[in-house]
């Protein structure tokens, strides 16, 4: 068994305060000051989170408002399209020693995914790259190795990922997609999106703070196995989070 990692509960936070965070882990990961991590959040406000190189979209995204409150549009530190962080889940891995080509990397670390949200009766395989990826603004419009698609219905991408290296350190995230609202994604892409939650019936019912712990707890315990590890559970503290959004915000 490897060193113990850290599981950072979920926050709910802004966007750019949450990409601040998953860099600044990786920063201490590579300095030699934090084991590998693995923490999940949702976004408050909603927000579009661009990748890294994406330097073309819409200009009306700068001025989205959802239930009230303007849309965030934050850059993150990985690459991929743009993703809506609205009735999702994103995980964040920080993590070192993996080898292999990059594919093979994302085949590692999803393995977890697939192994946890099989526990919940969902069976997910890597999708296949689409021609059209690079010229599709959005991340949801199109499957590459290094998604996760319904074995039964490859056309249903349900986890985004994407990664960000710095020496051989691995900074891998992605967008569990457990619910969309319609008008909202028709308003960003200018189409509908599927809203139909990929989790069983019994679990999709349940009251969403419930269902997302549940996910959460099999996620968590996917990841022991697939790592062969343990957890330090440590929430992430004030000064953890100021020093994150002092050192790595990243501007559109």
């Amino acid at each position: 068994m490897t060193e113990p990692w850290r599981f950072i509960p979920p926050m709910a936070a802004p966007g750019a305060v949450q990409m601040a965070v998953d860099r600044w882990l990786l920063h201490q990961h590579q300095q030699g000051q934090s084991p590998p991590v693995l923490r999940f959040y949702t976004w408050s406000p909603a927000a579009i989170s661009l990748g890294y190189h994406q330097r073309r979209w819409p200009q009306s995204w700068r001025n989205l408002v959802w239930q009230g409150q303007p849309v965030d549009l934050v850059r993150r530190p990985s690459g991929g399209r743009a993703v809506l962080h609205a009735g999702d889940l994103t995980y964040a891995l920080v993590a070192s020693g993996f080898k292999g080509e990059r594919l093979q990397v994302y085949r590692q670390v999803c393995q977890f995914l697939v192994e946890g949200l099989e526990a919940l009766g969902v069976r997910l395989v890597l999708g296949a790259a689409g021609r059209g990826y690079i010229h599709n603004p959005s991340c949801f419009g199109t499957a590459t190795g290094a998604d996760l698609v319904g074995a039964a219905d490859p056309a249903q991408k349900i986890i985004g990922s994407a990664q960000f290296w710095s020496a051989g350190y691995l900074l891998q995230h992605g967008s569990i997609r457990l619910s969309a609202d319609s008008e909202l994604y028709r308003e960003v892409f200018g189409e509908p999106g599927n809203s139909v939650c990929p989790l069983p019936q019994a679990l999709a019912e349940l009251p969403e703070e419930i269902r997302i712990q549940r996910l959460i707890a099999e996620l968590k315990s996917a990841a022991e196995r697939c790592f062969n590890t343990c957890f330090d559970v440590a929430a992430l503290t004030e000064a953890e989070v100021e020093a994150a959004v002092e050192a790595f915000s990243l501007p559109v």
